[in-house]
């Protein structure tokens, strides 16, 4: 007896016809198709791959971890130079379908702001972070703030630290670090010209996901521990043009009528509660970037809606949808960085993995075809 296939259409990766289920599929085209999945179990040989100026069929194989009998579910492409893993093509194929059914006004995009919104490496060497870039025009200052990462950092990610106890120290360390900006009397023409003076450039095709995200209504959430003022400041001197969907929850600060710092606004957002239910933390954003983020400031109208795409470059960036009771979610990873050691974990928490610092075309068509009606 037949089996009936029902399609899953992946416009990110190339055109594939896949038989069996259970594929480690490495493919070299830099053809942009679609990839049709069957949810199927039925076995078909070969596997069939279309591109827009030839087809090719290669062998297909199942691959066996060492340590797991279970045939695993991996798909490793290339599309326009850019390696994408996709544990297990068809859950990813029931989430869109989900998602797409219920439409563009249920869906939000989360988003990481460092090595996830921006590149990794630039030219060659590692690009600046948020937080890495400022410079308060003091060295006394600029050391003292070193020192305190110093120490902090490694208790950050030391295991044997309880989580509660960690977020404390967390507290602590941003607490030290916001009042020697205020003391070091840092102003916003330091953040702008610190901005100017930096290593720091947005993923191409950032700009053409928000403008379709912005077109559709979707609201596009960026979260960071470090300062939203910076961030902001990124935005308008590296894109040079404002999105009304887009806000920044971040800590937020507050300058007198000379432009210095004087204190922060709302509570403070740390590394462990950067999250949904930092949304209620967060200040409004300051008019003075032409509202770059000007959604409505009723949080309602994001926590309404219960479908995600999350962007992140690390494994703890999943956490950002906590505090929101989704419905579903498709996470997206950028593994910028040491590949070979971080695939496997990456590939078990990710939907889709990207690998080596890629552009960010690939979710563009991702969100497109989230969004089609």
């Amino acid at each position: 007896m037949g089996t009936s296939h029902h399609y899953c259409r992946l416009q990110f990766l190339p055109k594939i016809n896949l038989g069996a289920t259970n594929i480690l599929f490495r493919n070299t085209s830099t053809a942009l198709a679609r990839l049709l999945i069957p949810i199927t179990s039925s076995q078909h040989n070969p596997t069939t791959i279309t591109s827009s100026r030839r087809q090719k069929s290669v062998r297909s194989r199942s691959y066996s971890s060492d340590h797991q009998k279970e045939t695993q579910t991996m798909e490793h492409v290339v599309v326009d130079g850019s390696e994408v893993v996709v544990k297990d093509p068809q859950s990813l194929c029931h989430k869109i379908s989900s998602i797409r059914l219920a439409g563009p006004e249920k869906l939000q995009v989360i988003a990481d702001f460092d090595a996830t919104l921006t590149k990794y490496w630039i030219d060659g060497r590692r690009g600046q972070s948020s937080h890495g870039l400022l410079r308060q025009g003091s060295p006394e200052y600029d050391e003292k703030r070193q020192k305190l990462y110093e120490y902090y950092h490694p208790l950050e990610f030391d295991p044997t630290i309880p989580l509660d106890q960690k977020a404390k120290l967390m507290e602590e360390w941003w607490g030290k670090s916001h009042a020697l900006l205020v003391e070091g009397g840092l102003t916003y023409d330091a953040i702008k010209k610190s901005v100017t003076n930096s290593t720091i450039a947005f993923r191409e095709g950032v700009v053409e996901l928000f403008e379709f995200l912005e077109e559709k209504d979707v609201p596009v959430l960026v979260f960071s521990a470090g300062l939203a003022d910076i961030i902001e400041e990124v935005f308008r001197q590296k894109l040079h043009r404002s999105f009304k969907n887009v806000r920044v929850v971040s800590n937020q600060m507050i300058f007198d009528q000379n432009g210095q710092l004087v204190s922060f606004k709302g509570k403070t957002i740390h590394v462990l509660n950067k999250n949904e239910h930092a949304l209620d933390m967060a200040a409004p954003v300051h008019d003075r970037i032409d509202n770059v983020n000007g959604l409505n400031e009723d949080n309602s109208f994001v926590k309404k809606r219960t479908n995600v795409l999350l962007l992140g470059d690390h494994i703890g960036d999943l956490g950002m949808s906590d505090g929101l009771n989704y419905e579903t979610r498709i996470s997206v990873g950028f593994l910028n960085d040491n590949v070979e050691n971080s695939l496997e974990s990456y590939q078990k928490a990710f939907d889709v993995v990207y690998l080596n610092d890629t552009s960010m075309q690939g979710v563009v068509k991702l969100a497109s075809q989230l969004c089609q009606t």
